[in-house]
């Protein structure tokens, strides 16, 4: 059970998939400006995040390697996100219209999102157990999300402040996630 709860700690906090590995960036950028599309966008990498952990850990164990097929690793995976993917639009798209339009193009842009693949990736080459991958996979996805949320606090503070010219939008969104990512590292010594 400690070994899950230090796993989760180091997924969320020490390898953050956003901050302290990078990944992810595209959409991290582009919903962080209003902070409900940040947490519908939190809620939609979750539920693909933890789906694709489980799905392509169980692809990976039980047809690709029993076959010798792990060189389709790639489109394996990239399928099973972009499915995933395409029921969360859909739900969306039914249930909460509000929150689709708000996504705009950044719901699609899930399926690309390398935040997701590298986690599965991630997944497989530590060779988790099926548990371990899917606490790393929830750990990882709940980091991108609260890396976000944080995000989006700061950003909708700096609409509100006077920033320079130069430095307006997408420069001060660089920066900000850089001073982020550097608090971040200072969890490196928890785990």
């Amino acid at each position: 059970m400690s070994d899950f709860i230090v796993l989760a700690i180091s997924c969320i906090f020490t390898n953050n998939i956003l901050l302290a590995q990078y990944l992810g960036n595209c959409p991290f950028l582009g919903t962080s400006k209003k902070m409900e599309t940040a947490i519908g966008m939190s809620m939609a990498v979750i539920f693909v995040t933890v789906l694709a952990g489980i799905i392509t850990w169980i692809t990976e164990t039980w047809i690709l390697k029993p076959f010798g097929l792990e060189y389709l690793r790639t489109v394996a995976f990239i399928l099973v996100i972009a499915s995933l993917v395409q029921f969360v639009e859909l739900f969306l798209k039914k249930s909460i219209p509000g929150l689709y339009a708000g996504l705009g193009i950044f719901l699609p842009l899930i399926t690309t999102n390398c935040a997701i693949m590298g986690i599965a990736l991630l997944n497989i080459s530590a060779e988790y157990t099926f548990m371990q991958a899917l606490v790393a996979s929830f750990a990882y996805a709940v980091g991108f999300g609260l890396a976000l949320i944080l995000f989006a606090g700061v950003r909708e503070r700096i609409l509100l402040a006077r920033v320079p010219k130069p430095l307006e939008d997408s420069s001060i969104g660089l920066i900000t996630a850089g001073i982020i990512s550097l608090a971040f590292f200072a969890f490196k010594g928890m785990v």
